[in-house]
């Protein structure tokens, strides 16, 4: 199972402890993570399912590239990390 960590920044407003999901896509991955927090899902994803402008997923250390249909590959012992970009100044 892929490995899914959430900021704390993102923590700050969301529950989202360190959890472990199966699927083969960052879509898969992270349905089953909203499965079992929904609240999660309306901060990290918009309307549409595709993640909001100012979230970014990285998968072993790379941004994914499809932040519309999240199809990018996930491997079994993958790592993902869910942040919320900052900005300011």
């Amino acid at each position: 199972m892929a490995s899914v960590n959430f900021t704390p920044n993102i923590q700050r407003h969301v529950a989202c402890p360190a959890t472990q999901a199966r699927g083969s896509t960052v879509r898969e991955v992270l349905e089953n993570v909203f499965a079992e927090n929904p609240p999660a899902r309306s901060y990290v994803l918009d309307d549409q399912g595709g993640l909001r402008k100012h979230m970014t997923i990285f998968v072993d250390g790379r941004a994914i590239n499809d932040r519309t249909r999240l199809s990018d590959p996930v491997g079994l012992a993958s790592t993902i990390y869910v942040f919320q970009a900052l900005s300011g100044g």
